[in-house]
């Protein structure tokens, strides 16, 4: 029993030593291969360089015949606002609705609440392409303009379910005997709410806020189908890139992107330990 016991918990760890190699080593190879020196084939390692690090930032005024050309980086700047824009008004709508859905589901009983929990559902079970190809016939049938409003709202459909279950869960492994005691000493629904209820509640309203803003950055499929011609986005610069082969600059984009996210997901850590 003993060997048994020994063999299914070595073959546990292989298992799941095997399964962390996988989501992280082709991590670690985009990190290597954007500080690669040659500009052809990044398979094969040339020498160290920041060159394209400095290309993307613009930095760089020389530039070779294979590397980005430095007209791009406007557009890259250009489309890093876009996604910061967008993310932000997003994630603070999102965060919004999604929270005062999920308030309003936990405390409250109404006829059809679990058919509307499913719905709160939907938006995340459904392909991002079909979800895409319905929000640009509903805007054209609707005669909106399509650009920077249209992503908002496009992306505000799917987000605001994130938040939702975030919060939810959250609130599912609250304890109102603090409520209660509140109103006891004669706190009002407001103070109660604001002093009792809301910092609870926090660390899922910043742990749903954060995934909505990540989320919204690395969003692509849908909106590819919303932005219009006149609006681009990282992920949408990034992918134009990539039709043009594969360029060193797209694995120094990457690992930023990379940054980006583990410094978001870290500050979001540290305020939920804060909140403790």
């Amino acid at each position: 029993m003993r060997i048994a016991a020994s063999l299914f918990r070595g073959s546990l760890y292989a298992y799941t030593a095997l399964f962390f190699a996988f989501i992280y080593i082709p991590l670690v190879l985009i990190v290597v291969y954007s500080f690669n020196a040659n500009p052809i084939n990044m398979m094969t390692w040339s020498g160290f360089t920041t060159e394209w690090y400095a290309q993307v930032l613009g930095f760089k005024t020389t530039i070779s015949e294979n590397a980005l050309y430095i007209e791009s980086t406007d557009q890259l700047v250009a489309a890093v606002l876009n996604s910061l824009k967008i993310a932000t008004a997003t994630t603070i709508i999102a965060t919004v609705f999604g929270t005062a859905i999920a308030l309003a589901l936990h405390r409250f009983n109404f006829v059809g609440q679990g058919f509307y929990r499913v719905v709160m559902f939907m938006p995340m079970l459904m392909p991002d392409i079909v979800l895409g190809i319905a929000l640009l016939i509903f805007f054209v049938n609707a005669g909106i303009s399509l650009g920077i409003t249209t992503i908002i709202i496009g992306q505000c459909t799917f987000l605001i379910s994130y938040v939702f279950i975030v919060v939810s869960a959250r609130l599912a492994g609250m304890d109102r005997t603090l409520e209660n005691a509140s109103a006891d000493l004669g706190a009002n629904e407001w103070t109660t709410f604001r002093r009792v209820v809301l910092p609870q509640l926090m660390p899922g309203i910043l742990g749903g806020a954060l995934l909505a803003f990540i989320i919204s950055m690395d969003d692509l499929v849908i909106t590819y189908f919303i932005a219009g011609v006149d609006v681009t986005t990282l992920p949408m610069f990034i992918f134009s890139m990539l039709r043009r082969g594969i360029k060193p600059e797209i694995n120094a984009i990457a690992v930023m992107m990379l940054t980006f996210s583990f410094v978001i997901a870290s500050f979001g850590l540290y305020l939920r330990s804060r909140q403790k």
